[in-house]
């Protein structure tokens, strides 16, 4: 470790010999450009502000690489597996819940059981990666939940089931936070869109989490009217916790060996960690041939970074970090409540269409917000007048695939303008709520009469809201760095 700590420096050392002073850019032997940052933070902390215009001037100039396109399918896995262990969940519980009895009359106990632990992981990680960093919980979070959900396969009765769900949806439930964080943190601001295209990983996996499902419950469960069901003649939701267990294990170690992680930048430039940044820095322009104009001088002459936890409570932006929570937490009262609709290859149009608008000028993300929630509002008010199964899928399609539209966006933009130094707290503070609004969202569900459209009109009301919160959001980020 000493030693490839020395070799390290060495390494820095010999770049900054090279002086490459007279083809700087502007903002690397000039005056400091902040007025491309999202937020200014020189009230809070000028150093900080400094040092991350440098360091988002240092990823532009860099720019696009195959490293960064490698951690959109990486971090792309997570979104997936967030996605896949919902739908296995939510479509294993008729079976389990036929083989061994619900012991709750109205509450569905294993829906509540993941909502509850996606809840959970949500705030263990995403506290958490502001502390020790986002390699780790990057390196580690998958490998949790592919465990737990081969174990979840195996278990005999309602309550440990719905136990190893709780777990192993808490494993998965800070999935999005970290990959959002961690893609968006090593972007340069050309490609922020696709944080918001990232989503696409979403459809992917509940396409793939249906078919198995497909695949498995038609053919390995119980007659619905059967008076006796036992596990060997329900083997179907079983099958599939085994196959989507194995699939995130691949996935997982996939992850662990195909790029070699390293702390993000930007989260290091928060923790006064220079040297690291710099080295990481330069180790991928070196790697692929990019310009690299900033030196480890420029950047360490700056001072040295405050404590900046008041930073992302400042009375400045607490209007806008309310109304992201409210955004998501609104949200995702009606996904249980409209339970599993049509969520296949038509979820894969909203990430699409999310992330061409998002960088359009009459859009931008609060645009595009609002046009989601708008549509979504429109067809969840024709959801109620549907009178055959061919309109239900159409219409439950075209719901998925506008819906998808804000989901995508609201999920990119809430860690865009959050600083790094707290940007997977903040993120997680909000998800949190999101998942209370989910936890509503199931027992309504599970006490609501779903023969009536009463529900329908409440969810048609919640997007409609969404549709003003939107556009009274404080911040636009188009065409702006995150800090």
């Amino acid at each position: 470790m000493v030693a490839s700590k020395k070799a390290a420096s060495a390494k820095v050392d010999r770049s900054n010999d090279n002086d490459p002073t007279s083809s700087h850019p502007t903002g690397f032997d000039g005056p400091i450009d902040l007025q491309s940052e999202l937020i200014d933070t020189t009230e809070v902390d000028g150093v900080l502000a400094r040092k991350m215009a440098l360091v988002n001037a240092a990823i532009d100039e860099i720019g696009m690489t195959p490293f960064q396109w490698t951690l959109f399918f990486l971090n792309g896995f997570g979104y997936a597996v967030d996605s896949l262990l919902v739908v296995c969940q939510s479509i294993a519980q008729p079976s389990a819940s036929q083989e061994f009895g619900n012991p709750s009359k109205y509450v569905a106990g294993i829906s509540l059981a993941s909502q509850i632990g996606l809840l959970v992981g949500a705030a263990f990680w995403g506290f958490s990666a502001d502390v020790i960093g986002r390699k780790l919980a990057f390196n580690t979070s998958l490998f949790a939940c592919a465990a737990f959900v081969l174990i979840a396969g195996g278990m005999p009765n309602y309550i440990s089931f719905s136990a190893m769900v709780a777990i192993y949806s808490a494993g998965a439930g800070g999935n999005y936070i970290l990959d959002a964080t961690n893609f968006l943190e090593f972007l340069p601001m050309s490609h922020a869109w696709l944080v918001t295209f990232l989503s696409v990983w979403w459809a992917i996996g509940y396409t793939i989490a249906g078919l198995l499902a497909w695949a498995f419950l038609s053919n390995f469960s119980c007659e619905s009217d059967a008076m006796e069901c036992t596990a060997a003649d329900n083997m179907g939701w079983r099958y599939l916790h085994f196959t989507c267990g194995g699939l995130v294990l691949v996935l997982s170690v996939i992850r662990l060996f195909a790029v070699r992680m390293a702390q993000t930048p930007k989260w290091l430039t928060s923790q006064n960690r220079d040297e690291e940044l710099y080295l990481i820095l330069l180790n991928l322009s070196e790697k692929y041939k990019r310009p690299f104009s900033l030196t480890l001088e420029k950047l360490q002459s700056q001072g040295r970074v405050l404590h900046t936890e008041k930073s992302v409570w400042s009375g400045s932006r607490l209007e806008s970090h309310f109304s992201v929570c409210s955004c998501l937490t609104i949200s995702h009262l009606e996904v249980p409540i409209l339970e599993m609709i049509q969520t296949t290859l038509s979820g894969l149009l909203g990430p699409i269409i999310a992330g061409f608008l998002v960088e359009r000028r009459w859009f931008g993300r609060r645009g595009t917000l609002a046009v989601g929630a708008a549509i979504t509002t429109v067809l969840q008010l024709g959801y109620t007048q549907i009178r055959t199964p061919a309109q239900n899928v159409g219409i439950s399609a075209a719901i998925t695939a506008t819906s998808n539209i804000y989901y995508g966006t609201i999920y990119a933009y809430t860690p865009e303008i959050l600083p790094s130094a707290h940007r997977a707290t903040g993120y997680g503070l909000c998800v949190v709520l999101n998942r209370v609004g989910g936890i509503v969202g199931v027992l309504v569900g599970s006490y609501a009469n779903v023969e009536m459209t009463v529900p329908l009109w409440i969810c048609a009301g919640l997007y409609g809201t969404l549709v003003f919160t939107s556009l009274l959001l404080p911040f636009e980020s188009r065409g702006k760095r995150t800090i």
